[in-house]
């Protein structure tokens, strides 16, 4: 059983997304969801899902694990 990641470094991956490219991984409307492997925070890689929503301004994180 792996340790639950906290919502510090979940955020903290979240900014990351600012300066990524991020193709849409599915589309289900109004949700595009969105998956970025190999993530590096503080030398370790995680793993985040996401999904956003149309004329919406939020990000949704559905999953974020390390790797």
């Amino acid at each position: 059983h792996r340790e639950s990641i906290s919502d510090e470094v979940i955020l903290e991956l979240v900014k990351q997304l600012v300066y990524l490219d991020s193709d849409v991984d599915k589309e289900t409307p109004p949700f595009q969801y969105f998956v970025r492997d190999h993530m590096k925070h503080k030398g370790k890689l995680y793993k985040l899902v996401w999904l956003l929503e149309e004329h919406q301004t939020y990000i949704g994180i559905i999953n974020a694990y390390r790797r």
